[in-house]
Formats: C-alpha cells, sequence, structure tokens
C-alpha cells in the first residue's frame, strides 16, 4: 500500500512538472465561441459592496464613481461630465452623464448618487469608507442629473473620494448594505457585467455593450480564484491563467521567457508590523515599539524577500508629494534597540530573551493566509525581533481577530491625495483605523491638511503629521513593495507606468483599452 501511495506521488508531481512548462497559452482566448476572453487570477471576494469595502480590483469593472483617475492618478471625469466648486459656500455641483444605464436596463439618475453616499455616511451600516464624506452636510439632487454636496469645512480630497463606485437605488432601497443579496449579484454601469459566479472558484464577466463610454476591447474576463501564491504562479505557466500578480520570486521565473510580459510596477503600497493597542500588551509595553522599530534590517527584508522589488519604508507618504524625509527613519539600529530596552528596565534572561517585571518581552504577528509574502516578511521580521532579545513569533490565524491580535503584518497605501489612507487609518475612531490608534497631534494635523487647499500650508501640516507619527508609531513600517504582474504576451494595453495602489490594485483603470 505504501509503495502505491509512492508511485502516486511520482506521478502526480510528473503531471504537475509537465504543467509547469508550458508557456504562455492561447486555449482560454477563444472560449464561448470564439469570444475574447482574459483569465485573471484572483484572490477570493465573498462580497462585492465597494461602498462598505474599502477596495476590490474588480470593483472598477463593474461600477463606476461621479469621477474617475487616470494613468497618471490624476482626477478625470466618470459619471459626472463636469463639476464646479463655491468656495463661499463649500459645495461642489456635479452635472452628469445623461441616458446611461445600469446593466439591467434601468436609467442611471442622481438619485442612485445621494443614495450611495449617505448610505456610506449612516453609521448604523459600519463602512470603513465612511471618514472620506465626514465633512458632507447636505447633499441636494436638483433634477435626475444634477446634485451638490454642501460640506461642514472644506476637503481638498473630495473629487478623490467621488471616484468611489455608485450603486443602484432601486435595488439596494430598504437592503441591508452588510447583508444584501445584491452583493453576490452586484449590477453596475461599468464596462462589464456579472454573467456568473461560482462562490470559490470563479467570477465571470462580460462585456457592457451599452458602456456609455463605449465598448471594451476584450469579450469576457473570468476572474479565477486562486488564493495561494504559489499555485497562481503555477497556473500562469500552464496557461491556466493570461494575468496575474504574483511575488517578486515568482515573477522572476518569467523573465526574459517567450510567451510572457513582466510588469515590475512601482506601488504606494507598503507593509508594516501593527501593533493592536486595543490589546492589553501594549498598555504596558507601549515604551519598546521604538526598540521594535530600530531592531528591523528593512534592507535585507527588501533584497531577501522582495528580491529588491520596492523601497524601505518610514512612513505612509514615501510616494507621495507630501512625504516629509527628514522624520526619525528607525534606521537598523540593534544596539540602540537594547539600550531602549534597558532603560525601560527590561533585563536579559538566560535565554536571550529580554524581561520586564517577571514578564518576557514578546509578541505574536498575525498574518493573513495565502499570501506567502507578507509571511516571509513577517518571519524575517520575527527573526530579527529575535535577535535583539524580543520574543517575536508569526501566526496564521483562521480569521483575523482586529479586537484580540497583538499585531498584524499590515499592508496599506493610496496613490491619491495624501489624505487617503491617513485620515481614515491614523485618525482616531476613524474607519480603517483597526489597530485602536489615537494621537491628538496625528488627529490636529490630518485635519489641518484635509481643510487646506493651499500647498504650503498642506505641506507644513503633513510634515507635522508625519513628525508625530514617527514620535509614537502606530506601526513599524519595513517596505514598499513593487506589484509584479505577469501577462501573457498577447496581452497589449496595460500601462506600465501607473503607480499601483493597496495590494498592487488599480491595473484595470484603462480596461475599455486592452485587446487580446
Amino acid at each position: 500500500m505504501k509503495k502505491l501511495t509512492f508511485l502516486v506521488l511520482i506521478v502526480a508531481a510528473f503531471l504537475n512538472l509537465a504543467a509547469c512548462t508550458g508557456t504562455g497559452s492561447d486555449n482560454s482566448h477563444t472560449a464561448d465561441s470564439g469570444a475574447k476572453t482574459l483569465v485573471y487570477g484572483s484572490g477570493d471576494y465573498t462580497r462585492i459592496n465597494p461602498a462598505m469595502d474599502e477596495h476590490g480590483e474588480i470593483n472598477i469593472l463593474l461600477f463606476d464613481g461621479l469621477t474617475a483617475h487616470d494613468g497618471d492618478n490624476q482626477i478625470v471625469p466618470g459619471l459626472a461630465k463636469d463639476w464646479s466648486f463655491d468656495k463661499t459656500e463649500c459645495a461642489y455641483t456635479f452635472n452628469l452623464e445623461e441616458n446611461v444605464k445600469w446593466h439591467d436596463g434601468e436609467s442611471f439618475t442622481a438619485y442612485d448618487v445621494q443614495f450611495t453616499i449617505e448610505a456610506i455616511m449612516d453609521p448604523d451600516n459600519n463602512s470603513e469608507n465612511a471618514p472620506d464624506y465626514e465633512d458632507v452636510q447636505e447633499i441636494t439632487v436638483h433634477d435626475d442629473y444634477t446634485i451638490s454636496f454642501k460640506l461642514a469645512a472644506p476637503n481638498v480630497a473630495f473629487l478623490d473620494y467621488m471616484a468611489m463606485p455608485v450603486l443602484p437605488k432601486h435595488l439596494l432601497e430598504g437592503e441591508d448594505m452588510q447583508e444584501s443579496d445584491f452583493f453576490q449579484n452586484p449590477v453596475g454601469t461599468g464596462p462589464y457585467k456579472l454573467e456568473s459566479w461560482d462562490e470559490g472558484q470563479s467570477i465571470k464577466l462580460v462585456k457592457n455593450k451599452d458602456y456609455f463610454k463605449g465598448g471594451a476591447g476584450i469579450d469576457i474576463i473570468i476572474f479565477k480564484i486562486v488564493t495561494d501564491d504559489n499555485a497562481r504562479a503555477m497556473q500562469m505557466k500552464s496557461g491556466e491563467l493570461d494575468l496575474a500578480l504574483l511575488s517578486p520570486k515568482d515573477s522572476m521565473q518569467f523573465d526574459g521567457n517567450s510567451g510572457y510580459t513582466v510588469y515590475n510596477m512601482t506601488t504606494s503600497d507598503y507593509r508594516g508590523i501593527l501593533f493592536n493597542f486595543k490589546n492589553s500588551y501594549w498598555t504596558d509595553n507601549k515604551d519598546i515599539i521604538p526598540a521594535i522599530c530600530y531592531s528591523l534590517d528593512r534592507q535585507a527584508i527588501l533584497d531577501t524577500v522582495l528580491l529588491g522589488h520596492g523601497i524601505t519604508a518610514y512612513g505612509p507618504l514615501q510616494r507621495n508629494i507630501y512625504n516629509n524625509a527628514d522624520v526619525e527613519q528607525y534606521t537598523y539600529n540593534p544596539g540602540k534597540a537594547r539600550q531602549i530596552l534597558e532603560d525601560a528596565g527590561c533585563v536579559m534572561a538566560e535565554n536571550g530573551f529580554y524581561k520586564r517585571n517577571g514578564e518576557e518581552i514578546g509578541f505574536v504577528i498575525s498574518v493573513a493566509a495565502g499570501d506567502q509574502v507578507r509571511l516571509d516578511i513577517a518571519q524575517a521580521a520575527a527573526q530579527q525581533l529575535r535577535e535583539t532579545g524580543i520574543n517575536c513569533s508569526v501566526d496564521i490565524p483562521a480569521q483575523v481577530d482586529w479586537d484580540s491580535q497583538m499585531a498584524y503584518l499590515i499592508g496599506w497605501g493610496s496613490p491619491f491625495d495624501a489624505d487617503d489612507h491617513t485620515y481614515k487609518v491614523f485618525g482616531t475612531g476613524k474607519g480603517a483605523n483597526y489597530s485602536g490608534y489615537s494621537d491628538a497631534d496625528v488627529d490636529k494635523y490630518l485635519l489641518e491638511a484635509r481643510q487646506t487647499d493651499n500647498k504650503k500650508k498642506r505641506k507644513k501640516a503633513y510634515d507635522k503629521f508625519q513628525e508625530a507619527l514617527a514620535r509614537n508609531p502606530a506601526f513599524a513600517f519595513i517596505c514598499y513593495t513593487d506589484a509584479c504582474y505577469v501577462a501573457n504576451s498577447h496581452l497589449d494595453g496595460i500601462a506600465a507606468n501607473t503607480v499601483m495602489g493597496h495590494h498592487g490594485v488599480g491595473i484595470f483603470w484603462n480596461i475599455t483599452e486592452w485587446t487580446i
């Protein structure tokens, strides 16, 4: 029996190896009677709910916002043809495109926009996007194609936030915005519409032939669910996928290989250790966080895990015009880390780890399952912390526990206005502040920066915000990662120079121009 099992394993391994030796295959492009088809290696989706959830690569294919972003991440018209701003009233007025249809044939109107933003703002809906619209004081629908937003205070990032996908009022009014079946059967105005969803396997989108900006060049896009990074690379090799975001190590296998194009794209996407201040451990040990920051050899992690695909990180705005490079960067200094620990009353025990008041200094970094790069970063960081004398380990929980976990290998970042992914991530009590972090100076300067369009004043406010964040770290920043996309060489139209966002999201911004 053991011999038979062994032979089966050998055969399976051989077949797997054979599959991995393929080159970019054409077989997926002729699905559905010759329709041009793109198969994308995707993470899993339990729902598609852009109003409540902060990100999702599929959103831009199904939905539109009033505004959009171009290849330089600048604001351009979306469902709004144009807009104006009344500085005296602190009000934006948008003139909307007419004759836009939802995928079910109903007409899009300003009432859909009002419904969407009010749903996000409703505290009962617990949207993590709510901080983006907390300045909205009044929404006025003047007619079906004109809508105004009066703000209680200026928000210079408001036009960026109006890229939020608009949802259909006629299908969601009266529905639970967290639990509605709509979010498994979404209907948008975007260039593609949902045809089928095989849970945990694939999501099939078909071209919206009536799209108001013109039909796309690719007929069908299949989001094939491949949650494991290594499996995604194998399926690219076998020709099962036409496009996938891979780890730097996996993407290198395709460099120079006939049939593939590798896009190493710059991102604003950083990684770091989030300290969960809801956990009582940090009530007692918050003062050792600078020692943790000094213990990290970021360059070594960048070189070994990311193979140089990225940059070392010290703050959340390094890929933004308002970055402050003069803040404390916590450059690797294990000697200084140990000094901080000893000054705090920590004593080295016989096992090589510090103790304070009889308790060992150490914590657990939680990492989401399936993301090999994050896991490798966390394990490398934990090893470096152990070398300093901090007993750090890594855990992959079945489910992320934001309230109880000790720390998390976080990923954040935005290529848009500096307010995005700072105000709601570091502001006290804001929708994406999962760590329970709070700092009065951070709150003050983020608000100042949000409320002025004077670039010099914004620069000063963001400089002070970054200084305050460095004094009282919410995260131990580690690195910014490049987005290493691998594509079938038949795929054309990817804008290689666009700076990607969190999770490498953003590659589909010009999907209607792609061909295969």
